[in-house]
């Protein structure tokens, strides 16, 4: 079953405990982001106000005591995408919002989905599916007990070799 971005942009508001979201791919076009990007790629100075509906859940869900993970698996040297994330990232932190970078050299032997996900509350998964440019192309759901664990587990294995946002320094 698939969501309408309406839909999935309402789950994490919905979270009860905890939201874990793995990204594995260098590049993303989402319509949000992208005009972004290329101010940041032009040189201009971001001030944040775009991200402050996410930072504003951030702060309060954190408050309430659910937790909010992120797992980058990323190509080093850095695509211009997770440069500039690296650098947009902050103020998400700040908020509350606990994510790890991963060079994708550290997840050769490892087995995950082969997209990225967000779980919510161990109940639901949402694969995100993308165009080869990197747009959302679709937002599939699952709620079989089997594929949650195996998603728990995929991304419990890529955060243990995570680092900290704070302390993650790429490879040039």
């Amino acid at each position: 079953m698939g969501l309408t971005s309406q839909e999935f942009e309402e789950l994490p508001y919905q979270v009860q405990r905890e939201a874990l979201h793995l990204n594995m791919r260098d590049a993303y076009g989402t319509t949000t982001e992208l005009p972004q990007l290329a101010k940041w790629q032009a040189g201009e100075v971001d001030d944040f106000a775009w991200l402050q509906p996410w930072c504003d859940l951030m702060r309060a869900s954190t408050a309430a005591g659910k937790v909010f993970r992120r797992a980058n698996v990323v190509s080093e040297p850095l695509s211009d995408y997770h440069q500039w994330a690296l650098a947009i990232e902050v103020p998400m932190v700040a908020a509350g919002q606990d994510i790890r970078w991963i060079s994708r050299r550290n997840v050769s032997t490892l087995l995950f989905p082969g997209n990225d996900f967000w779980l919510f509350d161990d109940e639901l998964v949402v694969f995100l599916h993308y165009t080869g440019t990197g747009m959302n192309a679709d937002f599939e759901t699952c709620t079989d007990p089997a594929i949650i664990k195996r998603c728990r587990d995929s991304f419990e294995a890529v955060w243990a070799l995570g680092v900290p946002h704070g302390e993650y320094r790429p490879v040039s």
